[in-house]
């Protein structure tokens, strides 16, 4: 069964599937490139991995030191033989670190094993603010700074999207960024109810891009995988879907058919 979507289906957005989806396109994406790219070049999977909080917002603006007022002292304990100590704890929940790693493509030259392009499909950890998002900016202004061509894959509609001059409002975005045109780049907005755009993936300058049709592989994901099998969309995608097009995704899953 295919996706009912047209495009991106908003419930692989979940936290409980997208770390398979996102290893599954990246995989998909690598293999549709290398064959277009050989022999000069090849397409390798990297990763980078940084510790940060699991939950950083349960403990963001709290002070170093608080005051709290006392409840009084029972009676008992105020004079005479002392009071029978009773089990008074209460279940706390403290901070822990959580080891992430994500993974993105590098397309190499196959001599000199030189970057030529990065390719870079964001995960949740890269939106949100934090110690992920910072190390992310960090090196996304790094490729910008080289003579690296960047492609970002924005298939999240949770977070802030990527800093960029006059952002137009899309659920979706994919950044194509030639080294060659900076500052200028070229940004593929889309939206739920649209197809996910085939995007050029750019080498050295003078050269033929080779193309990535994102809405193939995505077809092709979901059907090997069976995500329909594990996907419930009579209830509401994670983060919610806003009034309109929460009104135009009911109007279309109304016509699937039960599994």
């Amino acid at each position: 069964m295919p996706s009912p979507f047209p495009g991106m289906d908003p419930y692989l957005e979940w936290t409980g599937l997208w770390p398979d989806f996102h290893l599954a396109l990246i995989n998909e994406v690598r293999t549709a490139l290398a064959s277009q790219v050989a022999p000069r070049y090849y397409v390798a999977v990297e990763q980078r991995t940084y510790i940060v909080a699991a939950e950083p917002t349960e403990f963001a603006g709290r002070p170093d030191v608080a005051v709290i007022g006392m409840p009084p002292l029972p009676a008992s304990t105020l004079g005479g033989a002392p009071a029978a100590v009773l089990d008074r704890s209460i279940t706390v929940e403290l901070p822990i670190r959580d080891e992430i790693r994500e993974r993105y493509l590098e397309i190499r030259e196959s001599t000199t094993h030189k970057v030529i392009t990065v390719i870079e499909i964001l995960s949740p950890s890269n939106k949100q603010r934090g110690e992920g998002r910072n190390d992310y900016e960090r090196k996304r202004q790094r490729v910008l700074d080289s003579a690296t061509n960047l492609v970002e894959i924005d298939l999240l509609r949770a977070g802030e999207p990527m800093p960029m001059a006059r952002v137009p409002a899309s659920h979706y975005r994919i950044l194509v960024s030639r080294e060659w045109e900076r500052p200028r780049a070229k940004l593929y907005p889309f939206n739920l109810n649209e197809a996910i755009p085939e995007i050029p993936v750019p080498l050295q300058k003078g050269e033929a891009e080779p193309a990535l049709g994102l809405g193939k592989l995505f077809a092709e994901i979901y059907d090997q995988v069976r995500y329909d099998l594990r996907i419930d969309y009579t209830g509401a995608p994670e983060p919610a879907l806003d009034s309109a097009t929460a009104v135009w995704s009911q109007a279309l899953l109304s016509a699937i058919k039960p599994r």
